[in-house]
């Protein structure tokens, strides 16, 4: 998906169910979004096999690191039920965390491929599928309460992984902040309330076969992470050890 989509405005009318403020967990029928819920419903009769529906997060709640995107793929996602697998953003994205020793197991672009994550959870801005990849401005913000209760169930969060202009500005909504005081920005880093935010573009196929995005880019933001977790870890171990407290 192109970083540099906006959200388009909607022309759907105002939902009157509100998103709630705590649950992190999307009912399948969620109907907050009445443009989702037709598109959902369509491919549920076209391909009752496939998921089709809110695709809930993948990792442990224990995690230090969230990784958000934007929303499923329609034959990603969407037909397998585990983020980011079944499309070509997948292969990127847990190629990657592989590498910087996120996952255990080997991903295989299938949910029942026995992949784990370590110390890393995914989620996305929008648990549903939109038509042509594209959920509209009133969509992101409907869905925004799940993103902020996962965001708030992670004891131990201390850094983001936004991955495109859309899924960092609804994250920094989420924490609380004016997207004006935290522009996106390729391999910028920001600092909310302890939790350190690492704006990535998106790892979508377009963007790589543009060279929006290349491989080498998207390690460099994997590396800074993995820097600043790392760091994170020394701070706490020094000072429990300067306390006389036990460090494990």
């Amino acid at each position: 998906m192109r970083d540099t989509e906006q959200a388009a405005r909607s022309d759907c009318p105002p939902s009157v169910v509100r998103p709630p403020s705590s649950a992190s967990k999307v009912g399948r029928d969620c109907p907050l979004c009445p443009r989702l819920v037709a598109f959902r419903s369509g491919w549920r009769a076209r391909e009752p096999g496939w998921h089709n529906a809110p695709v809930p997060s993948f990792g442990p709640v224990e995690a230090r690191l969230l990784i958000v995107g934007l929303a499923p793929g329609l034959q990603g996602a969407n037909r397998t039920g585990r983020p980011f697998t079944g499309d070509f953003a997948g292969y990127l994205l847990y190629a990657t965390l592989r590498d910087y020793g996120f996952t255990k197991g080997d991903y295989a672009a299938r949910p029942d491929d026995g992949l784990t994550l370590v110390d890393a959870r995914i989620t996305n801005a929008v648990r549903c599928v939109p038509p042509e990849n594209k959920p509209l401005g009133e969509e992101i913000a409907n869905c925004r309460g799940f993103l902020k209760a996962t965001i708030a169930e992670m004891p131990n969060l201390a850094a983001i992984l936004p991955l495109g202009r859309i899924a960092h500005d609804s994250t920094v909504a989420a924490l609380g902040r004016r997207r004006s005081a935290l522009p996106f920005g390729h391999g910028a880093t920001h600092a909310v309330d302890g939790i350190a935010l690492f704006d990535s573009y998106h790892c979508s196929r377009y963007n790589t076969n543009t060279g929006v995005l290349t491989e080498e880019m998207f390690r460099k933001v994997f590396a800074a992470v993995c820097r600043y977790l790392d760091a994170r870890s020394q701070e706490t171990t020094t000072a429990a050890l300067s306390s006389g407290g036990k460090t494990g």
